[in-house]
């Protein structure tokens, strides 16, 4: 756990002296409320300060492109992830399913530059977040794809002994995992 505190401090460091971030906060709006949009980052950080807000302006930043492809968005994504994670305490978010949405895009998006950071990212997303399934699922998945069958059933086991739900995606997911299928979960079943 100290370690991964401890890649998150620095990721914050690093992203906090990002050049860039007064251009984009002029340019990129946000609601803070669903009706109003005439916010910025700055205002999310400042006023609520809440997952919402955050996941709405980072869905709305991956629009922009396509991640996999445009290393520039994806590095710009990755720093507006982590800022997102340092902004939001995980004590006070740990219940938030739009808080554990945001740990597992931003691990999903760290495994097209570090898999190694991106498997810190899911055991904080893991630890932090461990009611949800998708948030188990998310981590399984990305272990079947480096490879690591075993560790992808153990992840959903796990998942199912501490009673993460839905019960009902782990359920599909350790189905199509016996049936060794490439994906945990259909885009349907997600």
């Amino acid at each position: 756990i100290a370690s991964i505190m401890n890649r998150v401090r620095d990721l914050k460091n690093k992203y906090r002296n990002e050049d860039n971030i007064t251009d984009e906060l002029n340019c990129t709006k946000i609601s803070t409320d669903t009706t109003d949009n005439s916010g910025t980052v700055n205002q999310i950080m400042m006023t609520t300060n809440n997952p919402e807000d955050w996941l709405y302006f980072l869905l709305r930043l991956e629009k922009k492109g396509v991640p996999q492809t445009d290393v520039s968005l994806l590095n710009r994504l990755i720093g507006r992830y982590s800022q997102a994670v340092t902004a939001l305490p995980a004590e006070k978010h740990s219940q938030d399913v739009s808080y554990a949405r945001i740990l597992v895009r931003f691990a999903e998006l760290k495994a097209l530059q570090d898999p190694e950071e991106a498997r810190d990212q899911f055991h904080l997303a893991r630890l932090n977040c461990k009611k949800f399934a998708f948030v188990h699922v998310a981590f399984a998945q990305f272990e079947l794809s480096q490879g690591n069958v075993k560790k992808c059933k153990q992840l959903l086991q796990k998942a199912v002994e501490c009673s993460a739900v839905p019960l009902e995606m782990l359920e599909t997911a350790l189905q199509n995992f016996h049936s060794q299928k490439k994906q945990l979960l259909s885009d349907e079943e997600k």
